[in-house]
């Protein structure tokens, strides 16, 4: 169960990542990953938030959300990671053995224009980069919105045991598959990470300081370490 989280607000891009214990194993087979998936859906319909990309791997989980007013995105995860941590313990008959997640979930404020779809971008890339599906093919992993959107099925054939994407708030590129499809710049890599490491807000300049002013995250703009000490004067 995650740590307690500074509030998020309602009606901003949140990428939220979290990750098994110790990097411990969250989905073992197809079976494991369509049950989480079926999780997220019933969570999505106590607990509505905009489900705009997401993928899972073997020991960790990514998701591009916009909670609806402020709180609720903590409210889902909560609700998402207790009951899955639940069904998984009582699947393998081992509740109460140790933590299945590694605590407090990871999260960074996202600006809705091309920042957006860069987050995006590396989400649903994410089982390409990791090598678990052939070269130029990252909508052949199923459990990612890029192999959602790619089974192209009709208005209401997903049911209840798929989660329901959300459109997005910006227009993806035309040839938005061919463009997962290509590996980002170390750049693009770090800058996302960087992000993600710190909580700290990914877009321009003046909207990063903005809204981390806004959101009480001023400390994730800060260089890290000790400041250093001022030359002695001569």
């Amino acid at each position: 169960m995650p740590r307690a989280h500074r509030q998020q607000p309602g009606g901003v891009v949140f990428h939220v990542l979290n990750r098994g214990n110790e990097r411990q194993e969250l989905f073992a087979d197809a079976g494991d990953y369509d049950a989480f998936l079926r999780v997220m859906a019933e969570t999505l319909r106590h607990h509505p938030v905009a489900l705009l990309a997401y993928c899972l791997m073997p020991n960790h989980w990514h998701l591009v959300v916009r909670p609806e007013a402020d709180g609720d995105l903590g409210r889902f995860l909560q609700r998402l990671t207790v009951t899955h941590v639940r069904r998984w313990r009582e699947y393998r008959h081992s509740v109460g053995l140790g933590h299945l997640y590694q605590g407090a979930y990871k999260s960074f404020p996202v600006q809705e224009d091309g920042h957006f779809l860069a987050v995006c971008r590396y989400v649903e890339r994410n089982a390409l980069r990791a090598g678990l599906v052939p070269a130029g093919r990252a909508q052949d992993w199923r459990w990612s919105s890029l192999g959602q959107r790619g089974r192209d099925l009709p208005p209401g054939a997903i049911g209840v045991d798929w989660p329901r994407l959300t459109p997005w708030p910006v227009d993806a590129p035309r040839h938005w598959l061919q463009r997962v499809n290509q590996a980002e710049s170390e750049a693009e890599l770090e800058s996302l990470r960087t992000s993600l490491r710190r909580g700290r807000p990914l877009g321009s300049t003046a909207w990063t300081i903005a809204t981390a002013q806004r959101l009480g995250l001023g400390s994730t703009l800060r260089p890290r370490g000790r400041p250093r000490k001022a030359a002695a004067p001569r």
